[in-house]
């Protein structure tokens, strides 16, 4: 078991340079819809979503690294000023030492956000593994912080927050948001 007090946590957020999110059960809930045509429909959160512009603002970048492979993943990461979708990755983990030469960064300036056992190795390796609320035992075991929120209602946001915070760069996001064009 990792668990670190959250003094340490905000310690460890406060170097992130790097966010990876796990997509179904992180960035959405526990469902996946079809429409009548068999086209898969993901329902995203909101504040989610600003919460990883929030962090691009601030100079932290956001992957998606997903088992499935969405063509709605795209479009929601532009939207969210993602940089990258790695999609239908299994073991995800073996995605990491590709994407640490790609963005220059060490496994502890990475935090990885999951729910579910296919996303233990990245949870064990990362710098900071978060599991959200709703996440499978095995990966709360072996995170070092667990969000109130579940996922797909606000869990990624309120990590997002946390690196903010941690990284007292609150303020500079406001600037950014009040100034003019």
């Amino acid at each position: 078991m990792r668990k670190k007090n959250i003094r340490e946590i905000k310690k460890r957020l406060a170097k992130i340079k790097l966010l990876i999110l796990d997509v179904d059960g992180v960035l959405t809930k526990e469902e996946i819809v079809y429409d009548d045509h068999g086209r898969e429909l993901k329902m995203f959160n909101v504040k989610d979503g600003l919460g990883v512009y929030l962090l691009s603002i601030i100079g932290v970048k956001t992957i998606f690294l997903s088992a499935k492979n969405s063509p709605i993943l795209k479009k929601r990461a532009k939207d969210m000023h993602v940089v990258e979708v790695r999609g239908g990755k299994i073991p995800k983990e073996g995605e990491l030492e590709e994407i640490k030469s790609k963005y220059q960064v060490e496994e502890e300036e990475i935090c990885f956000i999951g729910d579910d056992i296919i996303d233990l190795g990245m949870i064990e390796r990362s710098g900071v593994g978060i599991a959200v609320k709703n996440s499978s035992s095995e990966i709360k075991k072996s995170s070092d912080y667990i969000t109130t929120r579940r996922g797909g209602e606000g869990a990624v946001r309120e990590i997002a927050d946390l690196i903010i915070n941690a990284k007292n760069a609150k303020k500079k996001i406001l600037n950014f948001i009040k100034s003019p064009k």
